[in-house]
């Protein structure tokens, strides 16, 4: 056979694909088996070995179809898978494309639960440390729950029966369907944001777990968990559990119940009130008594059955005070009226000595009068001499001198002005610090209307 003869490794593998394109027995397999060898791309592929006790495949799932799983494809794991198989070109092998992917014995959606149960757990978000307290009395609750349905009539009739005093605020909620979960998220935020409420109740009725599934979010858990409102998750009914629940800051196993863990029963509150009200009484009874008592004991006390012993000594002694007092004011008063009656019979005795002192008195004020006149007018002497003086200063002829002035004298005479004078005389020009002589060379004669 000539080298013509022989197929590529490209052709065979090409013809063998379309084998497999053409078989319809091969579009559309289920099949089911045990993971191995799983491995996650970054790019959000899956790959992984399918395999049982005598055989095994390769497979991969692509992301489309892998971000759709609600669990967490893990090793060991026997799961159902349907999808198609074909041959991988660039390896020659045939390998299965799975589409859907559930698992054996339990239903995805569970295996899902607990593995978000698992994870969150070990994250802390269970930790009784973190739960809020419920407020025991609340003035407005908030109700995050569809308003179509029972869950919404029974929470509201019970606050209304137990607590009527308390307001409701109803965030209307989608909690059942693919919008269910961003919906729950966005109004546990949006109850947040408003501070309204003391407490919220996240909730709804009953279902499968199918329909309660949106409180199984991921989203959802971690809005509660990061909620400062606390929160009371009342999903489904009492056998139901979801994710919300452990997160939740208390949890009802009904709306109803919800509802009545929310607030206080009213006719407990009054009952307990009655019942403070009569401890109160029976304690103020029995403080009044011994009161009463003690009052009685002071009062029958020796001193307080007779006071005036005690101040008795006190009195008598002010007594005797006061009589010292007056005596010693009458004693005093007859020494006094008793000098001043001598001191008058001393001045009748002496009286010119007195009109002497009375007469130097005089003369001295008078004096001190006359030599305060003086001293007036020689101050005012004195300022209009300062002023004179002044005057003189102002005018006398070498202070002008001292600013640039000077005297011409002819003949000992005062030069008044150039008609005095002859071209060729001599005069004495007289400066602030001497004189010169000078010879009359020219002289001008000023015009009448020419300029200086």
């Amino acid at each position: 056979m000539t080298s013509n003869s022989y197929l590529s490794v490209k052709a065979l593998t090409k013809y063998i694909k379309r084998k497999f394109d053409a078989d319809p027995h091969l579009r559309d397999v289920y099949v089911t088996g045990e993971l191995s060898n799983v491995k996650v791309h970054s790019s959000g592929h899956i790959y992984f070995t399918l395999k049982d006790d005598s055989s095994r495949i390769n497979a991969t799932m692509f992301r489309s179809q892998a971000s759709k799983l609600s669990f967490k494809p893990e090793e060991g794991m026997k799961v159902f898978i349907r999808g198609d198989v074909n041959v991988y070109e660039a390896s020659g092998a045939y390998q299965l494309y799975a589409q859907t992917m559930e698992p054996d014995g339990i239903g995805g959606l569970f295996v899902a639960f607990n593995q978000l149960k698992e994870r969150l757990q070990n994250e802390g978000l269970f930790n009784p440390n973190f739960k809020q307290p419920i407020p025991q009395f609340p003035k407005t609750i908030g109700v995050l729950t569809a308003t179509t349905g029972a869950a919404i009539r029974d929470i509201c009739t019970t606050i209304n029966r137990r607590y009527p005093q308390a307001e409701i605020l109803i965030y209307p909620t989608l909690v059942q369907g693919a919008g269910a979960a961003p919906n729950i998220t966005e109004n546990i935020y949006l109850a947040n944001r408003h501070g309204f409420c003391d407490v919220l109740i996240v909730g709804r009725g009953g279902g499968s777990i199918e329909d309660l599934w949106a409180f199984n979010e991921e989203i959802v858990a971690r809005a509660i968990f990061e909620s400062r409102i606390p929160v009371i998750s009342a999903v489904g009914h009492e056998t139901d559990t979801t994710i919300a629940d452990f997160v939740a800051d208390l949890r009802a196993p009904t709306p109803t119940a919800a509802a009545e863990l929310a607030v206080p029963n009213q006719q407990q509150l009054y009952q307990q009130i009655l019942h403070y009200q009569s401890i109160l009484h029976q304690m103020m009874t029995s403080k009044l008594n011994f009161e009463r008592n003690r009052l009685t004991k002071l009062q029958n006390s020796y001193p307080l059955a007779t006071p005036e012993r005690l101040y008795r000594p006190f009195i008598e002694r002010l007594v005797q005070v006061d009589l010292s007092l007056q005596n010693a004011t009458k004693l005093y008063m007859m020494n006094e009226k008793s000098k001043l009656q001598s001191i008058d019979s001393k001045m009748k005795l002496y009286s010119p000595v007195h009109q002497l002192i009375a007469a130097k008195q005089q003369l001295e004020h008078r004096t001190q009068t006359l030599t305060n006149r003086m001293q007036q007018q020689l101050a005012q002497n004195k300022v209009a001499f300062t002023n004179q003086l002044r005057m003189l200063e102002a005018l006398n002829p070498l202070a002008l001198m001292s600013k640039g002035f000077s005297v011409a004298y002819k003949e000992e005479n005062v030069v008044k002005s150039v008609h005095e004078l002859e071209k060729g005389d001599v005069i004495q020009v007289t400066f602030q610090d001497g004189y010169a002589e000078a010879k009359i060379e020219k002289k001008h004669v000023q015009k009448e209307g020419e300029a200086k």
